[in-house]
């Protein structure tokens, strides 16, 4: 599997959005933007993930409201309510498929985010304690099976081959993403190349699979269908980077999380991986004892935030977002011109600008 993403073999990032119209960064504006332009679709697929939620078993009610509590973007259903919407889809076959099938994608995500936790001991998730600190992760990851079980019930019932196809292949590269960053964790030869299907695997396919289904449920044609898709997956390749890159920028309350937690668990992100290159002798000593040889001491975060700030590694790592945000932009460039493909064109901005 590679990780180009784009439509043609360009692998330049345009600069434009494909109109010859310049594009600025919006910030999260763009985001709430989108939310607000579809707000009665995601209020009811909202509705549909709370009741979707829903047992006799009484701890998985009560997990999941901690879930809904939470909050978070939900950018992934976001995208398939605007992909549908984007191509055309109004309900016409009497239906909420497009509803139904985002609530589907936010389940997958759901799902992967509370096994990724419990893997991971994380402590914090959107700035709440996370379900395993709170329920523990016997708990966690039998809610995690729940949800992926839900999927499965709302793909049947929409009975789309397509849809099924898309999500159910996202969902096992999901998985391959994670163990193939369990493979790279303390590995300093890790090349840029393996971090970046680590990172295709882990976020951008889910988000590929978001936009690609709601093209489905549009019934557009090939062509408009893939184009979708690459807009997803570079929209998810420019998220997942500037994720990395807050791991070792931001404070707490921006990241959602514990800053530093991927330095502490020894993941090879491009942050790290732009430092060690960039580093004297000295500095590689330090990374190869931190990460390689999980040695760790307290003062050696701020010491790594440091080395990340002389090497410029954080500008390295926004650079590149900024690449894969320019083709998600560009990949919606035959589109008509519409007020919901403006919004898009701003949320592949946001995507690569939200740490600046």
């Amino acid at each position: 599997m590679g990780v180009a993403v784009s439509l043609s073999e360009k692998d330049s990032a345009a600069s434009q959005d494909g109109s010859g119209v310049s594009v600025s960064k919006p910030g999260e504006a763009g985001l709430k933007a989108l939310a607000d332009y579809l707000a009665a679709d995601m209020q009811a697929c909202n509705q549909v993930i709370v009741d979707r939620m829903q047992s006799s078993v009484a701890l998985i009610p009560q997990l999941a409201a901690h879930l809904v509590a939470a909050g978070g973007k939900r950018l992934r259903p976001l995208l398939t309510l605007a992909s549908a919407r984007l191509c055309g889809y109004n309900n016409q076959d009497g239906r909420m498929r497009h509803v139904e099938i985002a609530a589907c994608v936010e389940f997958i995500h759901t799902a992967t985010l509370l096994h990724d936790d419990v893997v991971d001991d994380s402590q914090l998730r959107r700035g709440l304690a996370s379900a395993n600190a709170i329920f523990g992760n016997k708990a966690s990851v039998l809610v995690g099976d729940f949800l992926f079980a839900r999927s499965f019930q709302i793909l049947t019932a929409d009975a789309s081959l397509d849809v099924m196809a898309i999500l159910s292949a996202a969902s096992a590269t999901l998985a391959e993403g994670e163990v193939m960053q369990m493979t790279t964790q303390n590995d300093l030869s890790t090349s840029v190349e393996q971090y970046l299907q680590v990172i295709y695997g882990k976020t951008a396919a889910l988000f590929a699979a978001a936009c690609e289904s709601g093209a489905v449920i549009g019934d557009v044609t090939p062509r408009e269908r893939e184009a979708l898709r690459v807009y997803g997956a570079n929209l998810g390749m420019a998220f997942q980077l500037v994720d990395d890159a807050l791991d070792y920028s931001a404070d707490q309350a921006i990241l959602g999380k514990e800053v530093g937690d991927d330095f502490k668990e020894g993941k090879v992100t491009l942050p790290v991986l732009a430092a060690y290159e960039a580093g004297s002798e000295e500095d590689r000593v330090f990374w190869r004892r931190v990460i390689e040889e999980c040695d760790q001491q307290p003062e050696d975060l701020d010491a790594a935030l440091a080395r990340i700030a002389q090497t410029d590694a954080i500008g390295i790592t926004l650079l590149k977002a900024e690449d894969y945000a320019a083709l998600a932009r560009e990949a919606l460039r035959d589109f008509p011109e519409s007020d919901l493909k403006a919004l898009l064109l701003e949320t592949a901005s946001y995507s690569a600008s939200r740490a600046s």
